[in-house]
C-alpha cells in the first residue's frame, strides 16, 4: 500500500484506497482489503469525481485533513464516505444534499461515521446551513448538476479559510445542452477569475466522466 501525494489516499495494484473509518462496513459494494492491521476501501473513480480527479492528475493539490470540509451535492454518500476516511482529529465533513430520498440513503450509509454531518438543504442558500459551520473550512467540494452551479459555488466560497481549496466539478451539459463544452469551460474559468479566485488546476475527467471538468481554486492567504 503506497501513500499518494494526496494525504489519506493510497495506491495498490493500480487501485486507490482510503483507510476505512468503520472496518467491515461497505458503502457501495467496494472491495475491502486488510493491510498491516488496518482495513482499506477501494475508491472507484467511475463512482466518484474526486477519485477520478486523482487518477487524471496524480499531483493534484489536496486539502488539509485536519480541517473541516463542506461537501455540496452529497447524494447518497459515496464520495463523502471517502472524505470521512481521510479526515483526521476533530475535522468533520458537512454534507449538504437537496433530495430527501438521497439524504435518507446518506443517513443510512454514513450513520456510523461520527465525523459526517448530513444536511437536507439547498446549496444555493448557504445561509440556511451556516449554523453547521462553526469555523472556516479547509475545502469546499461541489458536485451539483444544476444550470447555475457556478453561482452556487461562488455563494459558498466565503466559508473557505485562507489558504483553503475549492473543488468545483462542472457538468457542462447541465449548464447548456447545445453550446460547445470548451466554451462553457472558458466561461466558468472567466467567472472564477473575475470573482478574484486563483485557479490552480483545470482537469478534464474523461474517460471517467464525459463532459466534466474539475476546477480547483485557492483562497489567497
Amino acid at each position: 500500500m503506497k501513500p499518494l501525494p494526496q494525504t489519506g489516499v493510497h495506491d495498490m495494484r493500480g487501485l486507490i484506497w482510503t483507510k476505512n473509518q468503520v472496518p467491515g462496513r461497505k458503502i457501495y459494494s467496494e472491495p475491502l482489503r486488510p493491510w498491516k492491521g488496518k482495513e482499506f476501501r477501494a475508491w472507484n473513480p467511475r463512482r466518484s469525481k474526486l477519485a477520478a480527479l486523482i487518477r487524471k492528475d496524480p499531483k493534484t493539490p489536496w486539502f488539509d485533513p485536519h480541517h473541516d470540509v463542506l461537501y455540496l451535492g452529497a447524494s447518497s454518500g459515496t464520495t463523502v464516505s471517502h472524505v470521512s476516511d481521510i479526515l483526521q482529529g476533530n475535522a468533520k465533513v458537512v454534507a449538504v444534499e437537496f433530495s430527501p430520498r438521497s439524504v435518507r440513503d446518506l443517513l443510512w450509509n454514513l450513520e456510523d461515521r461520527l465525523n459526517v454531518i448530513p444536511v437536507l438543504e439547498d446549496a444555493s442558500h448557504p445561509e440556511r446551513y451556516a449554523a453547521f459551520l462553526d469555523r472556516p473550512v479547509g475545502a469546499i467540494i461541489q458536485d451539483v448538476a444544476q444550470r447555475h452551479q457556478v453561482d452556487i459555488f461562488l455563494r459558498n466560497l466565503p466559508f473557505l479559510a485562507a489558504g483553503g481549496r475549492g473543488f468545483l466539478f462542472v457538468k457542462a451539459r447541465s449548464m447548456d445542452v447545445a453550446r460547445p463544452v470548451k466554451d462553457i469551460y472558458r466561461d466558468v474559468e472567466t467567472r472564477l477569475r473575475q470573482a478574484g479566485w486563483t485557479i490552480t488546476r483545470r482537469v478534464d475527467l474523461d474517460p471517467f466522466e464525459k463532459d466534466h471538468m474539475a476546477f480547483i481554486v485557492e483562497r489567497p492567504t
